[in-house]
């Protein structure tokens, strides 16, 4: 079996994923400046839209962020009015995160700068090419 090119060996898989990370979230979160949110945070709205009130927990798992990461995305969001943190009912020491009605406006006028995000990317990388190697990462 022949070696790799010289190019293939050099060049650190991590580092070029990394790389390519940050150019999507720049991309995206030029295309929300507009709004005031980051692409995280934007993600933070979606879910609670789409899932309703979470355990801050269950939030950062969803979001697939470190508890203490999701901490520091909610407080913003919360000072901006647009998420409620509260305890939660069965149980004091669980904190819950819900969307506002502010959150749901912002969401709404974030979403079309999102899918302008999502166009300009997809224009530079396959979406059939992002799925795949989203799953073959995830297994």
């Amino acid at each position: 079996m022949s070696a790799p090119p010289a190019l293939e060996r050099d060049v650190c898989t991590c580092g070029a994923l990394r790389r390519a990370a940050r150019a999507a979230t720049a991309l995206y979160d030029q295309a929300l400046k507009p709004t005031g949110l980051r692409v995280t945070q934007y993600a933070i709205l979606r879910i609670l839209d789409r899932c309703g009130p979470l355990p801050v927990t269950r939030l950062a798992a969803e979001a697939d962020l470190e508890r203490t990461t999701m901490a520091r995305n909610l407080d913003p969001l919360e000072r901006r009015g647009l998420v409620r943190v509260g305890t939660g009912e069965n149980d004091a020491r669980s904190r819950l995160a819900e969307l506002t009605e502010a959150g749901r406006a912002t969401l709404a006028e974030a979403t079309p700068h999102w899918q302008a995000a999502q166009e300009q990317l997809a224009q530079r990388v396959d979406p059939d090419t992002v799925r795949s190697l989203a799953e073959a990462l995830r297994a």
